[in-house]
């Protein structure tokens, strides 16, 4: 199934005044010209670099997020307060990225932003927020965590509620306390999960989120210092030049570091620790 996909990325298809049977059969064999498009670009450093860098963010930022509103919930016994919660947690990972770029706008609007409206009530000077690219990384990041962090607290919940409760009765006869309990068992026991999350995450470390990226970011050229991602570099770079093998071999090219990188850690997982493996 993979084969078709991985030719495209070596040939050039020529789609002008040339019917469906010319441009499948006879496309031009160009080798590994179409990489040439994306590595010989002055770009191509700082997009991977932002695409690596954002992701390692959300990953770990995500993770820790997620972990932390688990235990918390595990910890509340008003089961009421827990569903209702749960609810308000999921929310937002229903809502569309248009729909936050709407909320986004509200919040840091230069004229009518809630953020700016704070800064002006209390004597500061307001911020252009869409002119200034060293803050974006920390508003994406925040977004993320709060659409996504969620969904991914409720699978740690969920592994948590598997834990034997008599270890925590064991726990509390030797004099355990909350605290403990969460590091010495729950952490310990929800380890394998937290690991094969993340090396799934991992699998696309250089795939950029790029509905995410795009609704709340745009065509803001002020912001692609560290906002451009290789998806909207490739997309861009598609409306202008309209090649598809050269957003292909960019596409194989993720996809190959994307399995080394789940091949790699899952191989340093299986050798210190086995439990936390994927296969």
């Amino acid at each position: 199934m993979a084969y078709p996909y991985m030719l495209i990325a070596f040939q050039r298809y020529d789609y002008r005044n040339n019917s469906i049977f010319d441009i499948i059969f006879r496309a031009k064999w160009v080798g590994f010209n179409n990489f040439k498009f994306f590595f010989q670009s002055q770009n191509a450093f700082r997009v991977t670099y932002n695409t690596i860098y954002l992701n390692v963010l959300f990953i770990l930022t995500g993770t820790i997020m997620a972990v932390v509103l688990a235990l918390l919930l595990n910890e509340l016994r008003c089961k009421w307060f827990v569903k209702t919660t749960q609810s308000v947690m999921l929310f937002p990972s229903y809502i569309s990225w248009i729909m936050v770029s709407y909320i986004l706008i509200s919040l840091f609007s230069t004229e009518y932003g809630l953020v700016n409206s704070i800064l002006k009530s209390i004597g500061m000077e307001t911020v252009n927020w869409y002119t200034n690219p060293d803050v974006w990384p920390v508003i994406l990041v925040f977004m993320r965590i709060w659409k996504g962090a969620g969904m991914s607290a409720i699978i740690f919940l969920a592994s948590i509620t598997g834990i034997d409760d008599s270890l925590y009765e064991a726990a509390s006869i030797d004099g355990a306390g909350r605290l403990h309990k969460v590091f010495r068992i729950t952490i310990p026991l929800i380890m394998p999960t937290i690991i094969i999350m993340t090396l799934l995450s991992l699998g696309k470390i250089m795939y950029g989120d790029f509905g995410m990226i795009y609704a709340l970011v745009g065509d803001n050229g002020t912001l692609y210092k560290t906002t451009d991602i290789i998806d909207t570099y490739i997309f861009r770079s598609m409306r202008q030049v309209g090649d598809m093998s050269q957003s292909t071999a960019i596409g194989l090219f993720q996809s190959g570091i994307g399995f080394i990188m789940v091949y790699g850690s899952n191989w340093l997982t299986r050798k210190f620790y086995p439990d936390g493996a994927l296969y």
